[in-house]
């Protein structure tokens, strides 16, 4: 193995008498290291989206969230609510109910989605977190915190104790409408504060305390939607899950928020592994450079071939000088890409260099597990395509004066 290491040091650190052959080799290595690069800052890129996307998702998600197996609501005794605060691993947890609803302001309409939510709530969410004007809405109030977009639709202004918010959803039952008047619930209040949580959000969303949206929809005191809670660091999920299905007779859903978000943690992934072969899609494309770039120094060095091989150097001894040469150009030039992908990744993170919109930095984050799969990617398609050129060497070409 030395002997071929060795002549394959030796032909890759000195230059061909042939110029053409440099900048081909050149042309080959540059290459592998631009397309190692843009993988890496591709695959960091989109690790910095979906970070991003999960980050919005989780101010609004809870650890656990239980919903109804059938129907629209949930029923939650005193005595089930005694069980819940005894359960190790849970933190916190919030009541709420949720629902569709229509609003009107000034003239304006809008279809929102209204959560009420008890006074634990916020130690559950951080949802506030994100308020920019005014202030959460208070304990046993007519107040609703809204996203900045329904914001933009109605015009609607802070703390207009003159001009209400009207909130109307319909009213259950069956058969015809003959009074269109009496066909929804109705009630007003002024909007306390305004939150910028994510377009997903701030488009359509609006809390308000429990007790609010319960008259609105006229809801018994021990009827819910949902009931979210926050587990405790060292909570064990599966054990709380059991006792959350004991609590409730098993006549509950249960799901974390991966499963809240199933869909979006499924398109993310699909798209991060289209991503992946696309990129890796052009890096072998790249790689055919690579390949050309070793039979063009094989044809330089036939030469060195033959007198190698009268020197006593077997066919084998041969292509592995070649080989070993491509294998060492796919080391040097895949380390060189992650290490100016590095760079690329560290200068976003450090100074925003690119946005998304206006205000918006485009997220980045370096992952060491995104090093191994591109370097690993980078080595076995080299070492597949030195290998293939290297076997081009053959006993006729090597005797062929």
């Amino acid at each position: 193995m030395r002997f071929p290491l060795y002549i394959a040091k030796r032909y890759l650190f000195s230059k061909s008498g042939t110029s053409a052959i440099n900048i081909i080799t050149g042309i080959s290595i540059a290459s592998i290291i631009i397309g190692t690069a843009v993988l890496f800052v591709v695959l960091s890129g989109f690790a910095g989206l979906k970070d991003y996307n999960v980050s919005v998702t989780s101010i609004i998600d809870p650890d656990i969230k239980i919903l109804p197996s059938s129907g629209k609501t949930i029923t939650i005794t005193p005595e089930q609510e005694k069980k819940l605060t005894e359960v190790a691993g849970i933190q916190q947890f919030s009541k709420v109910i949720e629902e569709r609803v229509y609003l009107e302001y000034d003239g304006k309409t809008h279809l929102g989605f209204i959560k009420g939510v008890d006074q634990n709530y916020l130690k559950v969410s951080s949802v506030d977190t994100t308020l920019f004007v005014g202030s959460w809405p208070s304990i046993g109030e007519p107040e609703v915190a809204i996203g900045i977009g329904i914001r933009r639709r109605l015009s609607l202004g802070i703390s207009d104790y003159g001009n209400l918010l009207r909130i109307m959803v319909p009213k259950p039952g069956t058969g015809q409408i003959t009074d269109p008047t009496s066909a929804f619930s109705k009630s007003s209040a002024v909007a306390s504060g305004i939150f910028q949580a994510g377009e997903s959000l701030d488009n359509d969303h609006l809390f308000a305390n429990i007790d609010f949206v319960g008259k609105l929809l006229n809801y018994p005191l021990d009827k819910v939607s949902t009931i979210e809670l926050k587990l405790t660091p060292d909570a064990n999920e599966a054990e709380t899950r059991d006792q959350l299905n004991a609590i409730f007779s098993n006549e509950v859903l249960i799901k974390n928020r991966t499963e809240l978000n199933d869909a979006l943690y499924k398109m993310l992934n699909t798209e991060n592994l289209a991503l992946y072969f696309i990129c890796t899609l052009v890096l072998i494309i790249a790689l055919f450079s690579f390949v050309g770039s070793i039979i063009m120094i094989i044809i330089d060095k036939r030469g060195h071939i033959k007198t190698l091989s009268d020197l006593g150097a077997t066919l084998s001894d041969i292509r592995k000088s070649f080989f070993y040469q491509g294998v060492l150009m796919i080391i040097i030039g895949g380390a060189i890409g992650l290490f100016l992908g590095s760079i690329i990744v560290f200068i976003q993170q450090q100074f925003n260099l690119v946005y998304i919109t206006a205000s918006l930095p485009y997220p980045i984050r370096f992952e060491f597990l995104n090093v191994l799969i591109v370097y690993a990617t980078i080595l076995v398609l080299g070492i597949l395509s030195a290998r293939l050129a290297s076997s081009r060497i053959s006993n006729n070409f090597v005797r062929k004066d």
